[in-house]
């Protein structure tokens, strides 16, 4: 039993007793309260989760509905309350934590929302937890799960076909993102103010990217109030193309409307479509940001290793929980990376928080989490966001000396000290390796190929977008969105990182571009410019009619953000590209289609009716030509022999690769089978493919 647990039940042994002696003699008591004030105190000092409150239970929840053998779910909704030791060395890496306010016993306290999924009968489930951690508040899990998902899912239509709860997992999410909004049943947390030992305001340099993509936006919400309201004492620039050179708008033409919003003048006037606007201003009233990853380890390590909290309220899954894993998607990929690195994956008492992480769609990147006037929303991709603080070495697991700065690091240095690396499975699309340099997981800082991790595999989907796009609907940009959907993929690793983890089955090879293989195709860099570019020669792209190539690929910078950034305070805010040297980074080779070589190959792929791409180029009006953010494109083949005459499409037309729609579903069919095999489907998911298949008007 470990220290805490052993308090706790210290406590509640020694009240029984003492409350005995009491009855027998009063000449006991002062040593009695002495004794039980030692206990409690020591149980209070090791305690993380002090209080949780469940609000709400909904039981059974999805009507009733039963999950195979496991039988049905119930559904708690509540708060937990935490404190954190500012003194411990896990601890003190929280930026501004030692500025914080503390309580009576030294501690600084937080709250967030919880949200709980169990097994009615937690003995019928599989005495796992499945921690989805949310992307914005918001939970995204419906489509692992073959479910709609949803922020507070309770009928039997949004539980679905219940990949998770028909295997018996309990599901379980907790806020940690301090930018994330109230409503919409969110999760949420609160932590304190940071200010400076006399309790005046902290204040210090904010940096705020600014576009919107229509002509009627009046104002922008900062995300730290200005320390002044003198627009004299701020900068704000503007420019129409991201390479372009920032031009000032006079103090004149715009204003604070409050402390938190600003607007251009005169009032009602609208900013500009697409157009870049950067604000440098003075801002006050940081958020203790970071401890939004001691709260995710504490919520993990109450739910797995405790019997209840401080106030005998009971841990919902006391002594059920065997094995920990992890989901996570996009932005909370990319907490999950950082959550490794600052060693978060290690409770105060030295146990393993999470067993298994499968982090889809996190790129190369961590998140601006751990910093004061911290920003963990914002994300780097072509167009957008490329000065704050998500791309700092490390971006490998292995301990690499980084050319460019001289640190040393990698994000399993942590957790390899202490004994806690979790099995890891990074998933990328090919989005992350133009948009945010997903080839730094797997590669030195010379750009050459690293070996795997014994702990980490690293997976490409081949030709995918960042999520699941509709080729009909083009946005901003200049084609149809790629419609690849890697969830039948994320289910298959899932169930390999289970295996993995708990029963010691090897996993599936890592499915990745590599320079070794001559699957990769270099970035070249285009210094002082904030993106460079894939030749096309280099990339093997065919000159598609209708589609413009111009390789653009977002560039990884070593920037400067001053001396302070170790600790998590930035003073050079914007950091300049000029002069920074860049980081190499590479895309997958793509085949005769435009199609990507390297990668898990699904259908869409490996049985194409099209070109998919992980980029896509904004349209005119909307900044034509550069990059459309996490969009990729769906370019169809030509039809007919005919068809691709007319346009002089040098792809191969539908009709020429199956000549029957027989074909076409054998073509699949094959396809499926080998990624059976490979283990990058389930049979279930297999099956799915080829009904659709053959349901298809393909050569109809």
């Amino acid at each position: 039993m470990n220290l805490q647990n052993a308090s706790a039940t210290r406590c509640c042994s020694v009240r029984h007793q003492l409350k005995a002696a009491i009855a027998k003699g009063k000449w006991l008591r002062q040593i009695i309260v002495a004794l039980l004030t030692s206990v409690l105190t020591v149980a209070a000092a090791q305690a993380r989760i002090v209080r949780i409150e469940i609000t709400s239970v909904q039981s059974p929840t999805f009507e009733g509905k039963a999950f195979g053998k496991v039988g049905a779910y119930e559904k708690l909704r509540g708060k937990a309350y935490g404190e954190v030791d500012p003194s411990l060395p896990q601890n003190a890496l929280i930026t501004d934590l030692a500025l914080a306010p503390r309580n009576a016993r030294g501690m600084v306290e937080y709250s967030m929302d919880i949200y709980l999924l169990k097994p009615l009968n937690l003995r019928q489930g599989n005495h796992k937890l499945f921690l989805e951690v949310n992307n914005r508040g918001s939970k995204l899990f419906g489509g692992l799960n073959n479910s709609s998902g949803g922020n507070d899912p309770s009928t039997a239509a949004q539980a679905g076909e219940g990949f998770l709860m028909n295997q018996g997992y309990t599901l379980a999410w907790n806020g940690w993102d301090t930018s994330a909004a109230a409503g919409n049943n969110n999760l949420t947390i609160s932590v304190p103010v940071a200010h400076h030992p006399d309790g005046s305001p902290i204040t210090g340099p904010a940096y705020e990217y600014i576009s919107f993509e229509n002509t009627t936006t009046q104002t922008f919400n900062l995300a730290y109030p200005a320390a002044t309201l003198d627009p004299a004492r701020a900068t704000l620039t503007v420019r129409q193309r991201l390479n372009d050179a920032p031009t000032p708008v006079p103090a004149s033409g715009w204003e604070y409307a409050s402390e938190r919003t600003i607007r251009l003048l005169p009032a009602g006037t609208a900013f500009q479509q697409s157009a870049i606007y950067e604000l440098a201003y003075t801002a006050k009233n940081p958020v203790v940001a970071g401890l939004g990853f001691a709260a995710t380890r504490d919520f993990v390590a109450f739910l797995r290793y405790a019997k209840g909290d401080d106030f005998g309220n009971p841990n919902p899954l006391a002594s059920d929980v065997r094995y920990t894993f992890s989901y996570a998607l996009s932005q909370p990929a990319r907490y999950l990376n950082d959550f490794q690195t600052l060693g978060f994956n290690t409770d105060e008492q030295g146990r393993r928080v999470l067993d298994g992480m499968e982090n889809w769609l996190g790129g190369g990147s961590g998140i601006g989490l751990n910093f004061r006037f911290a920003q963990p929303s914002r994300t780097e991709r072509n167009r957008q966001n490329h000065l704050y603080p998500e791309a700092l070495f490390p971006f490998a697991y292995p301990v690499l000396t980084d050319p460019l700065t001289g640190q040393t690091a990698g994000r399993s240095a942590r957790c390899a000290a202490a004994g806690t690396c979790p099995k890891v499975f990074e998933i990328n699309s090919a989005n992350e390796y133009w948009v945010k340099a997903a080839s730094l997981l797997h590669t030195d800082l010379q750009g050459n190929d690293l070996p795997d991790p014994a702990n980490v595999r690293f997976f490409l989907i081949s030709g995918a977008q960042h999520g699941t796009g509709d080729a009909n609907n083009r946005g901003v940009c200049q084609q149809g969105q790629n419609p690849t959907n890697a969830e039948p993929a994320l289910r298959a690793l899932f169930v390999a990182l289970d295996r993995w983890v708990t029963q010691g089955s090897a996993p599936p090879k890592s499915q990745v571009p590599r320079r070794s293989e001559g699957t990769a195709a270099l970035a070249v860099a285009q210094p002082g410019s904030l993106t460079g570019s894939v030749p096309a020669a280099d990339l093997g792209w065919p000159s598609i009619p209708g589609v413009t190539y111009t390789g653009l690929i977002s560039t990884r910078y070593a920037l400067d953000f001053g001396p302070g950034l170790s600790q998590g305070l930035i003073t050079k805010y914007p950091p300049t590209v000029t002069g920074r040297p860049v980081y190499p980074s590479f895309v997958s080779k793509v085949d005769a289609d435009g199609n990507e070589v390297a990668g898990i190959r699904l259908p869409i792929v490996a049985a194409p009716l099209a070109t998919t791409t992980g980029w896509a180029l904004r349209r005119a009006s909307f900044g034509e030509n550069e990059g459309c953010e996490a969009a990729g494109q769906y370019l169809p083949f030509p039809l007919t022999p005919a068809d691709r005459a007319a346009t002089h499409d040098p792809r191969r037309s539908v009709q020429e690769r199956y000549r029957t729609h027989a074909g076409y579903v054998a073509a699949v069919t094959k396809a499926t089978k080998e990624l059976v095999q490979q283990r990058f489907l389930l049979a279930e998911d297999a099956q799915k493919y080829i009904q659709a298949a053959e349901a298809s008007s393909v050569l109809r």
